[in-house]
């Protein structure tokens, strides 16, 4: 089945609205009930399984005089699945 962009929002935030965003998701998954976004008319609730992938990803793209930086995460699970045990220890200092 190809990608299917279900909900994507993206606007120009400070350093501590998006600290703000990242922690309501956080106490989300730690609440382990379902996740909710919107933004406008667009909507979304998901329920990530108990275990589920995370994936960190840092890239660099653009001009080499004025490369942009960015960084992903990404929850992934499949549909109905509770999730399985995968790969090493995440660190975040």
């Amino acid at each position: 089945m190809p990608e299917e962009v279900l909900f994507k929002s993206e606007s120009s935030r400070s350093r501590s609205e998006i600290a703000d965003y990242l922690r309501q998701i956080a106490d989300s998954l730690d609440a382990g009930g379902e996740l909710s976004l919107q933004a406008g008319q667009d909507s979304v609730t998901i329920d990530p399984a108990e275990r589920s992938t995370f994936e960190v990803k840092v890239e660099r793209e653009g001009p080499a005089d004025r490369p942009e930086k960015s960084v992903e995460f990404e929850i992934e699970w499949s549909e109905g699945d509770a999730g399985s045990e995968s790969g090493g220890d995440l660190q975040i200092e």
